[in-house]
């Protein structure tokens, strides 16, 4: 495999792409979609993730050269920013194409989810807007995946905004790591604005409501794994605050807010993942 081949694998985010690609995928078995439309889901989303990484990656190279981020390909050489920009472009227009098989609905969220990402990467990212993106795109991946389905009603509104919910508070926990390399090269969205402390409490308090809205949402009583995940929504980032209260070391507060948000994040793809089942 050629290095230009690696870079453009390591360029694609390829954790958080594969993550949300095969949460799409069990989303869809979830909702009834057969092989086919699993695979065809997937493969949209897919399409989708890469054109949102290689080109975070292509207008960010500036500063991510700037604060040594050796983590990133372009800055290590590994991949051209010409290659990243001819890889883009395909992906880009991949997604609504391979989306329109599904009709024109489930394309037209697809397409939203993708240009709302791309709108982040440049130049909302910087802006006091900086979340509405990640709750417009996340929130956009159920309505895409019921749409797809052939005879599908609409997707519920508690689905759709429990994903925007989660969208949003994975923006906050998501900038954490980085506010100070952030701040070094003049990136001022949103969670800059509110500072570390201000980030961590949006972040678990967004996703609470994500939580909340994934439990209460589908009809009849919510279970006892439902309001034990509510319970652990509450009690996991105020332990996340403790540990860091407690701990020593530099950047401890923060890795430690950072890992509780995590763990609520997972909470609450699971239950978006199970409550498919409902829709």
């Amino acid at each position: 495999m050629s290095m230009s081949v690696l870079g453009l694998v390591r360029a694609s985010h390829p954790e958080p792409a594969a993550a949300v690609t095969v949460v799409a995928g069990l989303l869809a078995r979830a909702v009834g979609h057969g092989p086919g439309g699993v695979a065809a889901v997937s493969l949209t989303v897919l399409a989708s993730q890469l054109a949102v990484g290689w080109s975070n990656d292509l207008i960010d190279a500036d500063r991510d050269a700037m604060v040594g981020r050796t983590d990133k390909p372009v800055t290590t050489g590994a991949v051209s920013r010409r290659v990243l920009a001819r890889a883009t472009v395909p992906a880009a227009v991949a997604t609504p194409l391979l989306a329109l098989a599904a009709g024109p609905a489930a394309a037209l969220c697809a397409t939203l989810g993708l240009v709302s990402a791309l709108l982040y990467n440049w130049p909302l990212k910087s802006t006091p807007v900086s979340v509405l993106p990640y709750a417009v795109s996340f929130g956009a991946l159920p309505a895409f995946v019921v749409l797809a389905l052939p005879g599908a009603p609409a997707p519920p509104v508690w689905l759709v905004a429990a994903a925007a919910l989660l969208g949003a508070g994975a923006h906050f926990a998501n900038v954490l790591p980085d506010l100070a390399d952030d701040a070094r090269t003049g990136v001022r969205g949103l969670p800059h604005r509110l500072g570390a402390a201000g980030s961590r409490l949006a972040a678990a308090g967004l996703l609470l409501a994500a939580t909340v809205a994934l439990v209460a949402g589908p009809p009849g009583r919510p279970s006892w794994a439902g309001l034990a995940a509510v319970a652990a929504a509450v009690a996991v980032p105020a332990l996340g605050w403790y540990a860091g209260r407690t701990a020593t070391g530099a950047g401890a507060r923060p890795v430690a807010a950072f890992r509780a948000v995590l763990v609520v994040a997972l909470i609450d793809v699971v239950l978006l993942v199970a409550s498919g089942r409902v829709v």
